[in-house]
């Protein structure tokens, strides 16, 4: 069952996404060569904490972090570790912060120093093909229009869709219904209503669509090696389109 969110339900949200974005501008101020993605956990930790909230990934399902730090060919669920960044990774940084019981997620790929072309590439079709995603959000829509919106635009560019993890409802849960592949036949699937609350996160691979998990159980990278990108929002469908909860402040 989808949950459409009441007005003081979609204020909690709203505050927890504000949470999450905040946090997202702190970090990327603070990675640079050398910093370790411990460090970046740490930092993100006690800035959630600082706004009173609560990560919402310490300890899900064991996760260990405060944040999922995932490097070059890492997708999603990397570890923070004594890793050190250097110049020319990719790092994709997935965040969760629970506000009185309500969560906002947010995940966004930074470059770190001089990226390759490649790279630069990658981020900018992810990042756009979220975008076309949420330009298809509105009341009476179909949900698979969105899907077919983000893969069109990474298709077109030559990369390839993951299809083994999908965004998801939001809400007092973490995950909730309904599950959102970036892949799909537009006019299919569930229809938006005002209220529902959504993360919309495409999953990009330079190379081959296929991942797997580390001997860790968490960290998912690519078959192939090559690199992959992680963009996401948190928006609410409103009566005239949506909202982004996870939009930094100016």
């Amino acid at each position: 069952m989808i949950i459409c969110k009441s007005a003081a339900e979609l204020e909690l949200m709203r505050e927890a996404g504000r949470i999450v974005a905040e946090t997202h501008r702190v970090l990327r101020q603070a990675i640079q060569p050398d910093i370790t993605t411990k460090q970046l956990d740490q930092i993100a930790e006690d800035f959630i904490r600082s706004q009173g909230a609560i990560p919402s990934f310490k300890g899900y399902n064991g996760f260990p972090g405060s944040i999922c730090a995932s490097v070059n060919d890492e997708l999603v669920h990397g570890i923070p570790s004594q890793r050190k960044l250097k110049n020319g990774d990719i790092i994709s940084i997935d965040i969760g912060a629970e506000y009185k019981g309500y969560h906002g997620d947010s995940a966004w790929t930074y470059g770190v120093g001089e990226i390759s072309e490649t790279a630069r590439k990658l981020l900018e079709v992810t990042e756009r093909s979220l975008y076309a995603g949420l330009a298809e959000a509105k009341p009476d829509a179909r949900l698979y229009t969105i899907s077919h919106a983000i893969q069109k635009v990474i298709e077109d560019e030559g990369f390839s869709v993951v299809r083994e993890y999908v965004g998801h409802g939001i809400g007092t849960k973490l995950h909730e219904e309904p599950q959102i592949p970036n892949y799909g036949i537009p006019g299919r699937g569930p229809r938006l209503k005002p209220g529902m609350v959504l993360a919309i996160e495409p999953m990009v691979n330079v190379g081959e669509r296929y991942v797997k998990t580390l001997e860790d159980n968490w960290t998912v990278v690519t078959v192939d090696g090559t690199l992959c990108a992680h963009f996401e929002h948190t928006i609410a469908i409103t009566p005239d389109g949506y909202e982004i909860f996870t939009l930094p402040g100016k």
